[in-house]
């Protein structure tokens, strides 16, 4: 037998046309006389369709593509495409997730997804009902154990504790399968492929059958599909690679378990970077945006984003605009027309000097002559807001915020002013990261000016104001914000790794209180283990600071 991996990037609700791109990757498996073709997790429909599933239209729809791609598929060629089932039963959630054996015209046969996720950014037992069995498929001979995503990751061998009671893997070792498939839509975060390898090396060699594991690939909102699906032989050894972060078709032979290798990044932060250029690609391609503009203040978060923007959308279509204020350094200006010369995007000057004159004087009378603090600084990031909205409406541009995770973590940033966007495109990267990007998009040629790097990071809001004027060090801010954000860690904790006690505690009231604005910030690309945003619930209204 032979078997296509079909990695494809749906969107959510396109049900015409993630058929399309099903019976073109199809047709292409079959010109490879392939016997088998397979396709991501909920690939119909596109994932994760949410509330979208509440809607019958739209689980109605996703059958007829269903049906229209069993009718439509090359003649001997069968096909595994996920989708959404009803549940028949009078029990239970109405849906399934979902998995279809195609092949000549019919349903072959129907499994279901085991192991539902509530964690992180997963919500799927709100819709689903699990799997009450598992069975496997005989295809060409051969026996095939079907599952999908989350129900490889149980074993028992990896986790000190099992999220589940039930392990689907268990279950279908018992049916003596030749072959394990997965059929999944993994979010990429930092690390991700070498934790799913480790774990389908484990279920390999266990089972002592391969498996075939078929990702999806793509941004959709928040989250972002590297791809990057592979086949594992039974002996541990990878027996076939995909692309990561763009579609792909490869094939691998059963018998003589042959199959393509394609190259897939080499270090972490290539693929970070990867990640945020297909994630503002597709973030902008889905939503019906041609073009982007950036606030570029001559310092390195708003120049990453506009190199992230470039690559995604094209030069032509990403327009710098700097907008300096009293407090403007000459530098800042000069270094952000380089920056736009060097990636040939458009660049404009608005001054905000002006403006911010006539605030002054309009609230003067209510201001009664107190003193200026933090409030003449936010005005100014208002009115730059408010200029990049203006031209944004005025152009159709999508306006891409610039604040990187750091910043938002403590709410080192301005509500309706610097948090202006449609995208937080660096949202979930934290600042020293931001500067490991940078230095990897300048690897063979000074495309982010040098000056821009040597400089000391500053707001520009006052006379010579700097980040750390207000702000811990990023060298122990970025720690301290990713053991209590991403790894859970209470204060405690934290602190007797090496940090000061008052620091952390500073760091950890800084989260908590400004819960309220990162819950107004525009959608961001998630690339952590555990990013801002729908992934991380929280209270706005709590008195909890992280245990003593």
């Amino acid at each position: 037998m032979k078997i296509a991996i079909a990695q494809i990037n749906t969107t959510i609700g396109d049900f015409y046309g993630n058929a399309e791109k099903i019976l073109a990757y199809a047709r292409k498996a079959k010109r490879r006389r392939c016997d088998l073709a397979i396709f991501p997790e909920l690939a119909i429909c596109g994932y994760p369709p949410r509330d979208l599933v509440d809607r019958e239209h739209f689980t109605e729809s996703n059958l007829v593509a269903l049906d229209s791609v069993a009718r439509r598929l090359p003649s001997n060629l069968a096909a595994m495409v996920g989708f959404i089932d009803h549940n028949s039963s009078t029990t239970g959630k109405p849906l399934y997730n979902a998995v279809a054996v195609l092949r000549d015209g019919n349903r072959v046969s129907t499994h279901y997804k085991s192991l539902l996720p509530t964690y992180d950014v997963f919500d799927e037992g709100r819709y689903f009902e699990p799997a009450d069995r598992v069975t496997p498929v005989i295809l060409n001979g051969l026996k095939l154990g079907v599952t999908i995503c989350e129900d490889i990751w149980n074993d028992k061998h990896l986790w000190r504790k099992r999220l589940y009671h039930q392990d689907p893997i268990e279950k279908i070792a018992r049916e003596n399968i030749d072959l394990l498939i997965n059929i999944s839509a993994s979010p990429f975060s930092e690390k991700k492929q070498e934790l799913r390898e480790q774990i389908l090396k484990e279920i390999a060699t266990e089972l002592k059958v391969p498996v075939v594991y078929a990702n999806l690939v793509g941004g959709n909102d928040s989250l972002i599909f590297d791809g990057a699906s592979f086949v594992i032989g039974s002996d541990g050894k990878k027996l076939a690679q995909a692309f990561d972060f763009e579609e792909d078709l490869i094939v691998f032979s059963v018998e003589t378990g042959v199959g393509d290798f394609r190259p897939i990044c080499a270090e972490p932060i290539e693929s970070i970077y990867k990640a945020l250029v297909l994630g503002t690609l597709d973030y902008c391609r889905k939503c019906g945006f041609k073009s982007a503009i950036v606030g570029l203040s001559g310092g390195i978060d708003s120049a990453l984003v506009a190199c992230i923007a470039a690559e995604a959308l094209g030069p032509r279509n990403v327009l710098g605009v700097t907008m300096p204020s009293p407090f403007s350094s000459k530098g800042s200006t000069e270094d952000s027309e380089k920056l736009a010369r060097n990636l040939g995007i458009g660049f404009d000057t608005v001054p905000i000097s002006p403006i911010y004159r006539t605030y002054l004087r309009c609230l003067a009378p209510i201001m009664k002559k107190r003193q200026a603090d933090v409030t003449e600084e936010n005005l100014q990031a208002r009115i730059r807001g408010t200029i990049l909205m203006a031209i944004s409406n005025k152009f159709g541009h999508l306006v891409l915020s610039t604040g990187n995770k750091s910043e938002l973590a403590v709410g080192y940033c301005t509500l309706y002013g610097d948090m202006c966007g449609g995208l937080a495109v660096i949202s979930d990267v934290p600042k020293l990261m931001v500067y490991q990007l940078a230095n990897y998009i300048n690897r063979e040629r000074e495309i982010i000016p040098s000056p821009i790097f040597s400089k000391a990071p500053s707001a520009e809001l006052r006379p010579n104001q700097k980040d750390e004027d207000s702000l811990p060090p990023y060298r122990l801010l970025d720690p301290i914000i990713r053991m209590y954000v991403e790894e859970n860690l209470r204060r405690s904790q934290i602190a007797v790794q090496g940090f000061d006690p008052k620091l952390v505690d500073k760091v950890v009231r800084l989260i908590h209180v400004n819960e309220y604005k990162r819950q107004q910030a525009a959608p961001g690309l998630r690339v952590t283990s555990r990013a801002f945003g729908f992934g991380r619930r929280c209270p706005i209204a709590e008195k909890f600071r992280g245990g003593a």
